[in-house]
């Protein structure tokens, strides 16, 4: 459970950066991207195979 909160901290992160970014450049689309991201985190961890059969 710890890394799939790690990883949408991290996407969260990822997506706060680029909507600076965005607002610095002046670039609304990359502004609107980071903000998505922030509310709609990617996950790219799998759920670990459990032992028990």
């Amino acid at each position: 459970m710890s890394e799939t909160k790690s990883t949408s901290t991290t996407e969260a992160l990822k997506g706060s950066m680029k909507e600076a970014i965005g607002k610095l450049i002046g670039d609304g689309k990359v502004e609107a991207e980071g903000k998505a991201q922030q509310k709609t985190p990617k996950s790219d961890v799998k759920p670990k195979a459990s032992d028990k059969a």
